[in-house]
């Protein structure tokens, strides 16, 4: 049963598009399962903002079977359909409406500051398209919507949440206090896991290297190559400490160690002073494989029934269209729309 005028309200959200990594799970996913314990819980698929980043061969994919795919994968990490809210973005009008809105309280200089899309922008000035650059108001939509009062998200995203943040002062210094002011939900445990072969930048599913990343639903040789090739240092003998700015290689299997087994960093260094990085990563290596073979069996025995996950799609939908209406209302009463 829904509890949200008991809980906090907290606000996620994932976009089907692309294979889910390590990094994904350990920077909010696995933290999913405790936290519906204190909050009321909303886990979007954010299949509107996928489409930001559109191809020639978009329609060729099978977008449905990725956002299906998205689902089984809420319930493999615990998010239980009776207790949460699954929605599909597009299916909820709202938020598109809300979008619009909001975009009336958003100046160019602030979307023009926003670090991914600078980044986007010296990479292909000339094919960026309007939404990439207007993501951060949908976002905003996407969060205010439901009187959010923490969004979960991976470090990447905080400069997007502190413009939600400004977009949501800025409403209300006109309109009374209408939306929530949302803080960040970040998992201190393992939050930000870095690519493999490149521990200086993060652990992504479009890397161009598939080496760098560990996806999911890796196979179970894949994982271990990839760990046992993953960069560590030239010492000899081993130092097994954790110092991201001088030994970023072994402080990303460390991190990676400790969001999985939920031991302290520390503790581990203890543990492996003396150990070879080969052995380290044998050890690394058997705790991974453990982890995603459970969520990998999980998976596919909710990935066979569809029926069953497009239900909860159709449940999710009409209690997130309930609930946002009625605060959308509110905002249009505000308006004075109709």
């Amino acid at each position: 049963m829904l509890d949200c005028k008991k809980k906090d309200i907290m606000f996620t959200g994932i976009q089907p598009t692309g294979l889910l990594t390590l990094g994904n799970y350990c920077g909010t996913m696995c933290s999913w399962k405790k936290i519906q314990k204190y909050y009321q819980c909303f886990f979007c698929i954010a299949d509107l903002h996928s489409l930001t980043t559109i191809k020639k061969d978009y329609l060729k994919n099978n977008f449905s079977s990725d956002i299906l795919d998205m689902v089984a994968l809420y319930l493999t990490c615990g998010v239980n359909p009776k207790n949460s809210v699954i929605f599909l973005q597009s299916q909820v009008y709202t938020h598109s409406q809300l979008y619009w809105i909001l975009s009336n309280f958003v100046y160019f200089g602030e979307l023009s500051r926003m670090t991914q899309f600078k980044k986007r922008l010296s990479h292909n000035n000339k094919k960026i398209n309007l939404s990439l650059f207007s993501y951060p108001i949908l976002m905003a939509a996407d969060i205010l919507l439901y009187y959010t009062n923490f969004v979960s998200i991976g470090l990447d995203q905080k400069q997007h949440i502190e413009l939600v943040k400004k977009i949501a002062l800025r409403f209300n210094s006109i309109y009374g206090n209408i939306f929530m002011i949302p803080d960040i939900l970040i998992d201190t445990m393992g939050c930000k896991i870095m690519a493999l072969q490149d521990p200086k930048k993060k652990m992504s599913k479009s890397d161009t290297n598939i080496n760098n990343t560990i996806f999911l639903l890796d196979s179970i040789d894949s994982i271990r190559l990839k760990i046992k090739n993953a960069l560590t240092d030239s010492d000899n003998p081993s130092q097994i400490i954790f110092n991201p700015q001088k030994k970023p290689g072994i402080s990303n299997l460390l991190s990676i160690f400790s969001c999985l087994t939920n031991i302290d960093i520390s503790l581990l260094e203890k543990e492996f002073k003396f150990y070879q990085y080969s052995k380290f990563k044998k050890k690394l290596s058997d705790i991974i494989c453990d982890t995603i073979f459970k969520i990998q069996q999980s998976y596919m025995y909710f990935r066979k029934n569809e029926d069953y996950l497009v239900g909860i799609l159709q449940s999710g939908k009409n209690i997130a269209l309930d609930i946002s209406k009625k605060n959308l209302k509110k905002v249009f009463n505000l308006l004075h729309l109709m």
